[in-house]
């Protein structure tokens, strides 16, 4: 599989989103995603510390196991979770407690890409950017990272990094697909600026863009969406299901499904290093990987901006 950089990081171009774990599926399915995913060459495993009501962590560190060298670690902190005993923030003291707590579960010595979940209006980005570099320092983080941060606040954090010699972000994950445009807005010029990843979360839009939802249809039983209710509208509303079909004649007409656009359109963005894509099997992962391989020509990903109805930006 074709590998990118993220900071001093080497990590695959399609990386597993932890989410699921200690959720969706238990620790037995676990293993098998998370060997699925090795034996198809996927390095970047994505975790946090809330998820799967912070079991997600310690799953993905006991499916590792010895193959531990062989992944790309990435986990989040400063979201709360009060009912699992996660304070959120990123105050320093925090900062230092919730590293340890996740190291723990994880049980490694150190994670690779280190992100701050939310912005935390409640303490200014330096005294954050200062203990992250404290735990660069200590060995226990490799690279830093921040998610859902605008363009503003990604050029605050990097001015005071630079003001005060600490590391510096080397990542944005954000909300981020061929339907959900927003971050080219900003975020992208502002990573651009900063030689910043995008690491995209919900590439896939809760699933409309596996193929799997169809207009005037239900929602497939066990589906994603099925189990969201009204939420599900944040996803599955009448222009992304118009857009979609749309997508999905323009996919046909070339052979391909709108589930490979999906991955090859995010990694054909010049920000783009990875696709963090959740999975609940072995099938799942597999047919992941095998999304990323189209490679869009220009007039394509022009014809996709009509679709969209988005402005083109450069690559």
């Amino acid at each position: 599989m074709q590998t990118n950089t993220i900071g001093s990081l080497t990590v695959s171009a399609v990386g597993l989103g932890c989410n699921n774990f200690g959720g969706r599926i238990d620790a037995a399915r676990t293993d098998e995603v998370v060997a699925a995913a090795l034996e198809a060459g996927i390095t970047l495993f994505d975790t946090a510390d809330i998820y799967g009501g912070t079991r997600s962590e310690e799953l993905l560190g006991r499916a590792l196991g010895d193959r531990r060298d062989e992944a790309v670690i990435a986990s989040k902190f400063g979201a709360a979770s009060p009912e699992n005993g996660v304070a959120g923030g990123a105050g320093p003291d925090y900062v230092r407690q919730a590293v340890d707590d996740s190291l723990r579960r994880l049980g490694t010595d150190r994670i690779d890409l280190y992100q701050l979940h939310t912005p935390d209006d409640a303490t200014p980005i330096i005294d954050t950017l200062e203990a992250l570099d404290g735990l660069v320092q200590a060995g226990k983080v490799r690279e830093v990272g921040c998610s859902n941060f605008d363009a503003a606040q990604i050029d605050e954090a990097h001015k005071a990094a630079a003001d005060r010699n600490v590391a510096a972000f080397v990542s944005v994950q954000n909300r981020y697909s061929v339907l959900h445009r927003e971050p080219e807005q900003g975020v992208t010029q502002a990573c651009r600026r900063h030689g910043m990843g995008l690491l995209p979360y919900f590439p896939l839009e809760g699933g409309m863009l596996t193929g799997k939802y169809r207009p005037g249809e239900d929602a497939p039983e066990g589906s994603r969406l099925a189990g969201m209710g009204q939420r599900a509208e944040r996803f599955r509303n009448a222009r992304n299901v118009e857009v979609t079909e749309h997508l999905r004649a323009f996919c046909v007409q070339r052979g391909h499904t709108v589930l490979e656009l999906a991955f090859s359109w995010l990694l054909a963005q010049s920000t783009v290093p990875s696709v963090i894509a959740g999975a609940t099997s072995a099938k799942q992962v597999k047919g992941n990987v095998a999304a990323s391989g189209w490679q869009l020509t220009d007039d394509e990903l022009a014809e996709v901006d009509t679709i969209t109805g988005a402005v083109s930006h450069p690559r």
